[in-house]
């Protein structure tokens, strides 16, 4: 039987708010990571200001003895500007995912835009991590034998594979995780939950789309138009009870992809406030086969990382652990998550005998 022989150790807290910085008032959380040209790492953390409207800023992250200890921050680089990142009593550039893919020689960042329909996943680009364009919302091909369009559907935890993928129809391909949340009565009193067919658990799990390198080659912005729509994953152990979702990008192991995710347990109410939530986020991970990135090889029956610390424990949402971006440092590779919503933890991964 393959297992996942991998495992989290905590480091320590990276990040915390800033006294008396507004933009940081209700927490600093879920960072991207990334380095620029000069070989400099950075942390794109997602900065929440008062009223819950989140930024992405960029923080040059401070090693000492091979250890992340710390950041300096430089100023934000997205903010809700797009009248599609904004409604009439909401708005943000929530949760960014940073994948720098060689082949393109740019940084490719997903993010949640926190807009009039609630969040819908969205798409930049950045040679340097400092000069990011918009490539707009995602979009997602009408597939007939799902009987549904995915575009009706919030849409969260969206990450690129780091390099091409053989896709479904045997075509060379870049693949995004995604996933997708069914009900619809968040928008539509009484709509309810719509599932797509074929599925018959209304949980949100990991889902993966992909776009033809051929058309990306061609034009960068064919990475927002996704096709080839499938299910990878949905919960399945204790700690996930309620849902799952992928963190950062996956990492290419000798085993296939490694893939760190986050399984959610407790009561969550409607609607997209995570203070209104009694819940509890772990970390997982799951190993997607090379050949196959569809197809689960092995998975963790308990979690990696669970909520112990008071950074952890107490924040603005309690109990979480969210792991959003991996990084190696002098050899050694680091995960990088937020703690509680409100703060930036930094924790171990290495290979277990």
């Amino acid at each position: 039987m393959v297992t996942v022989p991998y495992a989290l150790t905590r480091v320590g807290v990276l990040m915390t708010p800033e006294p008396g910085n507004d933009l940081e008032a209700e927490g600093v959380l879920n960072p991207a990571t990334g380095h620029t040209p000069d070989g400099q790492l950075y942390l794109l953390p997602r900065l929440v200001a008062s009223g819950n409207v989140s930024r992405v800023g960029l923080a040059a992250v401070e090693v000492k003895d091979g250890v992340p200890v710390g950041v300096r921050r430089e100023g934000v680089v997205l903010a809700p500007d797009a009248g599609w990142e904004r409604g009439k009593n909401n708005a943000g550039v929530e949760d960014p995912r940073v994948t720098w893919i060689p082949s393109l020689r740019t940084h490719v960042m997903t993010y949640v835009a926190y807009g009039p329909l609630g969040p819908k996943p969205a798409l930049a680009v950045s040679p340097d991590l400092r000069n990011w364009e918009r490539l707009g919302p995602l979009h997602f091909e009408y597939q007939p034998d799902l009987d549904t369009d995915l575009n009706l559907f919030p849409n969260k935890d969206t990450v690129f594979f780091p390099e091409p993928v053989p896709g479904p129809d045997g075509e060379p391909s870049y693949a995004m995780l995604h996933r997708p949340m069914w009900d619809l009565g968040w928008f539509r009193e009484g709509e309810g939950v719509h599932l797509p067919a074929g599925v018959t658990d209304d949980r949100p799990g990991i889902w993966v789309s992909f776009v033809p390198v051929e058309l990306v080659t061609r034009d960068v912005r064919n990475l927002v138009h996704l096709r080839n729509h499938r299910l990878v994953a949905m919960s399945e152990y204790p700690f996930e009870e309620l849902k799952i979702g992928a963190g950062p990008a996956p990492l290419r192991v000798p085993e296939g992809w490694l893939v760190i995710h986050h399984g959610v347990t407790g009561e969550q109410p409607q609607g997209f406030d995570p203070t209104t939530q009694k819940v509890s986020y772990a970390a997982g991970a799951l190993l997607l086969d090379a050949s196959d990135v569809t197809r689960v090889i092995a998975r963790t029956p308990e979690p990696l990382l669970v909520p112990e610390t008071d950074e952890e424990r107490i924040g603005t949402v309690g109990n979480v652990v969210f792991p959003t971006a991996i990084e190696e440092v002098d050899g050694v590779r680091y995960v990088f998550y937020g703690m509680a919503d409100a703060a930036i933890g930094v924790a171990r991964l290495a290979r277990t005998p």
